[in-house]
């Protein structure tokens, strides 16, 4: 038997309102087009609760114990990569039995949802210790000392990698066509290394990594591009580079090098590329270079270049307006990973 529409909140509301206007269960029957039972109903409901809204069901009473409920709530916060089917043989042991899907929409009831699990660098005790001391001892600093700090990092941009994972809009059985594949190569396909600079006045200079880059080839691109980006930023004469604990950022050779060159180098810590700003930068190129769909390393090389001057300085002077958020991140973190 197919089930009856329900009547809306409104409608019953109607039929009460034509009862206390003196109408009899028939008359008003004829009126709505309803039957007769169903106006009694109606009319019986709100003479015992002076109401027309649905009343709570009863309904199949629940496998879920408070015991059950404790165990599962445990699991999962001792384990929050746990999957339902292993929660399921948790529950077994307190002789609950139910379905995986009955145990996800349990979990939805306590607000707690399945989710892709992000990815953050693994942080030692001394990596929060080191973080949370460089956010406490920079958190107050103004906003002209960041925008005078020219931040630098290097990244692989990939020729294909960018594109692994994608939707298309498509009809049944044509995943194989070429229009809805996603073209794989071995190892992406080739790569470009990149280093790359900016500051609050927009993008510096950006030059691709031709060879294996070490403490030497590293010092010769700072000196090939640190100063014309300099001018370029019009960065204040105590302007503070940046750049991260790589080890040939860091080596006996860079640092000496840097001393003679007597640039102020910010003390960066391990493991933090969420108080890197240049990182969002990295995406964006990313996105702009692969949208444009270079077909080969020239075309990637090239992309990279015209895509990074195309980044607008207002962009840049966004994230550097921020830059206090994310220290103070790290500080209500604790030193831990951070949305950033």
């Amino acid at each position: 038997m197919v089930r009856a529409k329900e009547l809306s909140e409104a409608f019953r509301k109607n039929i009460v309102a034509a009862y206390e206007s003196g109408k009899g269960f028939k008359k008003i029957s004829k009126d709505f087009e309803i039957s007769h039972s169903t106006v009694r109903k109606i009319v019986y409901k709100w003479r015992a609760f002076k109401t027309t809204a649905n009343m709570p069901r009863s309904g199949r009473p629940s496998k879920f114990t408070p015991r059950a409920d404790r165990k599962m709530l445990k699991e999962v916060s001792k384990n929050p990569k746990m999957s339902s089917r292993d929660l399921q043989q948790a529950l077994a042991t307190v002789d609950v039995e139910v379905h995986a899907s009955t145990i996800r929409k349990r979990l939805h009831k306590f607000n707690l949802h399945g989710r892709r699990a992000r990815r953050k660098p693994l942080l030692s005790k001394r990596n929060i210790k080191a973080r949370l001391t460089f956010a406490r001892e920079n958190v107050d600093k103004d906003q002209d000392f960041w925008n005078n700090v020219r931040w630098t990092d290097e990244s692989k941009i990939e020729l294909f990698g960018h594109q692994s994972r994608g939707h298309v809009w498509r009809k049944p059985n044509t995943a194989f066509q070429e229009k809805n594949l996603i073209p794989t190569v071995k190892h992406g396909g080739g790569s470009v290394m990149v280093w790359g600079c900016f500051a609050a006045a927009g993008p510096g200079q950006l030059t691709i990594i031709e060879s294996t880059m070490n403490s030497t080839v590293y010092q010769k691109v700072l000196e090939e591009h640190v100063r014309p980006s300099v001018r370029k930023l019009k960065l204040k004469r105590n302007w503070t580079m940046q750049h991260d604990n790589d080890p040939k950022h860091t080596s006996k050779s860079t640092k000496d090098w840097l001393k003679k060159k007597k640039w102020r180098v910010l003390e960066w810590q391990s493991q933090s590329p969420d108080l890197n700003p240049i990182e969002m930068l990295w995406g964006d190129l990313k996105r702009a270079v692969h949208a444009r769909n270079p077909s080969n390393i020239s075309q990637l090389k090239q992309f990279c270049i015209e895509e990074w001057d195309k980044i607008p300085s207002d962009r840049c002077q966004r994230l550097l307006d921020g830059y206090k958020n994310r220290l103070t991140a790290v500080i209500s973190a604790k030193g831990g990973n951070t949305s950033y």
